[in-house]
């Protein structure tokens, strides 16, 4: 059963109702009860997720049950071989890359891996990646180019690693090195930000000709806490940050940061693996299926005015509101 957040708790109550009947004698009106209890159960659920606050897609986007890039790749991507290291200094775990096959079509995947139990957390970084997670990313995007593989990116990280070797290792440099290189690689490129896209540690995978983002995923510079400690030197004002970074999905619809919502089963990705791995299938067939038809010419020409035109005064964007 999946972990039960703060917002959650009439969903907590029901389910102890639900295990409290589970424990008396079977009967044909307890299992009526049971379902009762269970129907209620998805639609307060619904009820909750359909209105929720910046800061609760936050908490859902950080969901330990989140399907992480692993699962993604089990379910979608038969034939996964990993490819290791930067060619330069060493093999970064907080970003995988890998050749695989998509519907019998052979592509490239990269991803962050943040780990789940507290061993593959460490061996992983959290997801933290460092310098030399972003150059083996670029090489393995080259090798796709070389090969004419279209190239398919889950972004999902806090951010990149701050510490002291990631500095000394030139984090800023390979960031900005992936950011141009990207621009340029002549292959279709797909990016899903399926949990937490965190400023330059998600941007440094995150150039592609569409970027598609889960309905609770969150993408923004800076997270909650720590524009709050900036802001307002009081981090425990993450609702308030949340709320002003405009981080949801809609908002970066709306803005024209990314090109698509992804749908999530009625309660987040995290509560039927199975249905959101369908739903992001569904998503990048299209998305990729729309890229191919491109000349190498017009695709690279819009990804580049794509990202050319992002905060630029006197663009319009959509309000899906009028």
């Amino acid at each position: 059963m999946p972990e039960i957040l703060e917002f959650e708790e009439p969903i907590a109550v029901l389910q102890k109702e639900i295990e409290a009947l589970g424990l008396l004698p079977k009967t044909a009106s307890r299992d009526k009860e049971i379902a009762d209890l269970q129907r209620r159960i998805v639609h307060v659920r619904g009820e909750l997720y359909t209105h929720l606050t910046p800061w609760q897609r936050v908490l859902v986007a950080r969901h330990p049950d989140r399907p992480g890039f692993d699962n993604f790749v089990e379910r979608l991507f038969p034939g996964f071989v990993e490819i290791h290291g930067d060619r330069r200094y060493a093999d970064d775990h907080a970003i995988v890359t890998g050749f695989a096959t998509y519907h019998d079509q052979p592509v490239m995947l990269v991803g962050h891996m943040k780990g789940r139990d507290t061993k593959e957390k460490i061996f992983h970084n959290f997801g933290y990646a460092r310098p030399e997670g972003y150059r083996k990313a670029l090489r393995a995007m080259r090798l796709a180019e070389k090969f004419h593989r279209p190239i398919i990116v889950f972004v999902d990280t806090p951010a990149a690693y701050p510490g002291i070797e990631s500095e000394e290792r030139g984090v800023a440099e390979a960031i900005a090195v992936n950011l141009r290189d990207m621009m340029l690689l002549d292959t279709p490129i797909i990016v899903i930000v399926s949990g937490e896209g965190g400023s330059g540690g998600a941007l440094g995978i995150a150039i592609g000709d569409r970027v598609l983002m889960l309905e609770f995923s969150i993408y923004s510079v800076i997270p909650p806490e720590g524009c709050a400690a900036l802001v307002w030197r009081d981090a425990s004002k993450k609702a308030q940050a949340a709320d002003a970074l405009k981080l949801t999905a809609p908002d970066l619809k709306r803005f024209g940061i990314i090109d698509e919502i992804v749908a999530e089963p009625i309660g987040g990705a995290h509560v039927d693996l199975g249905q959101a791995a369908t739903l992001v299938d569904t998503a990048i067939g299209q998305a990729l299926a729309q890229v191919s038809a491109l000349t190498s010419e017009e695709r690279l020409e819009q990804r580049y005015n794509k990202f050319r035109n992002m905060g630029r005064l006197g663009v319009d964007f959509v309000d899906e509101g009028t």
